[in-house]
């Protein structure tokens, strides 16, 4: 059992809501399961959605509601704008062992980076474009790897995403002090301060009427940026849990051509 301040079980089940699943059971056709083993016995599921063996591959970490096999509704949309959806889950969500800690979100997240070779490679899909998205939760390891991996993915793309985690804690009703958790262990997980050292080309896409993290965290985001190369999209009348379904056209609009656009640099 974890004794990080971070792990506290009274904090976890605020931040985290896993769901369990099994692999083998997509209806995308040519969706690969597997899992990435982690240093302490754990290991992380994931679901790669291949669309043609060249197409650009977006790493891709959900929110904390979600998991893997939830991708099966949108792979077809990801394919239709030209690229392959890698999702991988937390642990203790979809088909992941152990349980979610707060202090394991980024390390983890490091070990998916040295797999990413053989599963593309199972898939047939090699030397092709990497990308990074993260959605809500999934910021914090999108933007880590960008900032500790910059030289193997191509830009960075964050949708709904938090500036600092404190901020993210207290709209969750959760007062880091109560728990005895000081700000020097919550500084991991500030997005903003480690976008001010990634020069990736950065797309932003936040709902305008995002209540749990308003609008104003993504722009925090874009603002922090050190990338030359930074976009954001503002789509109005979405929450946190619509946007797709307010701006769907807009949002893979921005998406295709963010990576169009990268993919032909060389």
């Amino acid at each position: 059992m974890s004794t990080h301040p971070l792990d506290n079980p009274l904090i976890t089940p605020m931040l985290f809501y896993p769901r369990a699943d099994r692999p083998g059971y997509s209806h995308i056709a040519g969706a690969v399961d597997g899992n990435i083993p982690i240093d302490d016995g754990v290991s992380l599921g994931y679901r790669f959605y291949a669309h043609q063996p060249d197409a650009p591959v977006i790493l891709y970490f959900h929110g904390n509601g979600e998991i893997a096999s939830d991708y099966d509704g949108i792979a077809r949309l990801f394919f239709e704008i030209g690229t392959s959806l890698l999702v991988v889950d937390y642990r203790g969500y979809g088909w992941s062992t152990g349980s979610p800690l707060a202090s394991k979100l980024l390390s983890d997240a490091e070990a998916v980076v040295p797999a990413l070779p053989s599963i593309l490679s199972n898939a047939e899909v090699d030397a092709v474009p990497l990308f990074l998205m993260g959605r809500s939760l999934g910021s914090a390891p999108a933007v880590h790897l960008a900032y500790t991996f910059p030289d193997r993915f191509k830009g960075l793309i964050i949708e709904s995403g938090f500036a600092d985690m404190p901020s993210v804690m207290r709209r969750l009703g959760i007062q880091p002090e109560m728990f005895s958790v000081p700000e020097q262990l919550l500084a991991p997980i500030g997005n903003a301060r480690k976008l001010q050292s990634v020069k990736l080309p950065l797309l932003v896409i936040h709902g305008e009427a995002d209540q749990l993290l308003p609008i104003k965290q993504g722009q925090q985001l874009y603002d922090a940026s050190a990338a030359e190369n930074k976009t954001i999209l503002r789509i109005p009348h979405a929450g946190h849990n619509d946007i797709l379904m307010v701006g769907m056209e807009r949002y893979f609009q921005s998406i295709s051509r963010f990576v169009t656009d990268l993919d032909s640099v060389i």
